[in-house]
């Protein structure tokens, strides 16, 4: 299973990934603002994703990730999604494995996932909990669907 640069030719894939989950992060397929965040990743080699069968740019999506290191050692986890077809099957932990290696320690990995109160949120949370991310008690927005969110953070040091 590799990680790649997500390229132009995926961004119908990366549209079909975001109707799936559309119902728990909101609107985006028709969202100008999530295309040209979509766009803006590609361009600046920020959004990487697993395709079905390791295929060649514009194969069906298995997962997908943005990823800003513009305020490194603070590093951000933009956006995540695996297909229902590849949840379980360790997309999501390449993913955020690939992010990683990515990372100049010591660093502080951040991201925002659901709240207690999503129960189709409640994989995320148990997953980036797994990974070594902690709750961070801070008041955020709740989603675009009314659900709670919560910043997650990893602290990475040297060993």
């Amino acid at each position: 299973m590799n990680v790649v640069n997500a390229t132009r030719a995926d961004i119908d894939g990366w549209l079909e990934l975001a109707a799936e989950v559309e119902y728990l992060f909101g609107p985006m397929v028709e969202d100008p603002q999530f295309i040209q965040a979509l766009e803006k990743n590609i361009e600046r080699k920020t959004a990487f994703c697993v395709r079905e069968h390791d295929g060649l740019p514009g194969s069906r999506l298995l997962g997908g990730v943005f990823f800003s290191a513009t305020h490194a050692p603070l590093y951000k986890i933009g956006w995540l999604a695996v297909s229902s077809k590849a949840r379980n099957k360790g997309v999501a932990t390449a993913l955020v494995g690939h992010l990683l290696q990515l990372v100049a320690v010591p660093a502080e990995v951040s991201m925002i996932t659901f709240g207690e109160d999503v129960a189709d949120g409640r994989a995320a949370r148990n997953f980036y909990q797994r990974l070594g991310f902690i709750p961070v008690e801070q008041s955020i927005p709740n989603g675009p669907e009314g659900g709670s969110r919560q910043i997650f953070k990893l602290m990475m040091t040297n060993k």
